[in-house]
């Protein structure tokens, strides 16, 4: 998932990026922000990967908040103003959607970030494949061949022999004879975690950690194992902010 802010003065501007960033599978839209300052401090207090900014905006442009982040995330800059767009790549957005935008130029400029970030990952971590975000995966199952976005993988199920292999936008879960072993090696372990002999799940989609159980936005709670357990606190205690 790609954890991302909206940030536009405009009520109804928010309202539509909210509603297409819910028809984009890998995209976590954490917080819509109606002005800079309350963006400052979405970023401080979140791990945010991407944001979605008008340039236009009073008190504060989205060029100027852009510029005083001391380590800006990735930028699609939203305006009605053509004429900004090339000050928009001069600080190095990603895309820059003129107003109105349809979904699929909305969706054109999310499979950028989701390119730009992989890239970036690539760059910082070299050839160590746990931090390389793969497109897809080719598995075969019902007689034939089936492609997955690795990135609308919700969390994967074994049941004895196959797996099944739930997926974040609410499709029908892909069912295959394979071992959890397998796909867990297949899977980038960066965002994909194994807690349970019966389940690995997208760390992004996690909600709740209760006791011996995660909440990951299913109906029911997925258990903990004692094996896995150690791993999955270790994952959580590094990024829990204390007091």
């Amino acid at each position: 998932m790609i954890r991302c802010i909206a940030v536009d003065d405009e009520p109804l501007a928010l309202k539509q990026i909210e509603h297409y960033a819910s028809q984009v599978p890998y995209i976590d839209l954490v917080a819509c922000c109606n002005n800079a300052a309350r963006a400052f401090e979405v970023i401080a207090e979140n791990d945010i990967d991407a944001v979605f900014v008008d340039i236009n905006m009073p008190d504060l442009s989205g060029l100027e908040f852009i510029k005083q982040l001391a380590a800006p995330p990735l930028v699609v800059f939203t305006t009605a103003y053509e004429n900004y767009a090339l000050d928009g790549f001069k600080v190095g957005a990603v895309d820059y959607l003129l107003k109105p935008f349809n979904l699929e130029e909305f969706r054109q400029a999310c499979a950028k970030l989701l390119d730009r970030l992989k890239l970036n990952n690539r760059e910082e971590h070299g050839e160590n494949t746990d931090y390389i975000v793969d497109d897809e995966i080719y598995i075969k199952a019902d007689y034939k061949i089936v492609r997955i976005d690795v990135e609308n993988i919700h969390y994967v199920e074994a049941m004895s022999e196959y797996l099944k292999i739930h997926m974040i936008d609410g499709q029908r879960p892909v069912t295959v004879l394979m071992s959890m072993k397998k796909i867990e090696e297949r899977l980038p372990s960066n965002r994909f975690m194994r807690i349970h002999r019966s389940y690995i799940i997208n760390l992004r989609c996690i909600r709740e950690v209760n006791k011996n159980h995660v909440d990951i936005g299913t109906q029911n709670s997925l258990p903990i194992g004692d094996l896995y357990k150690d791993n999955f606190l270790a994952h959580v205690n590094r990024r829990f902010l204390s007091k």
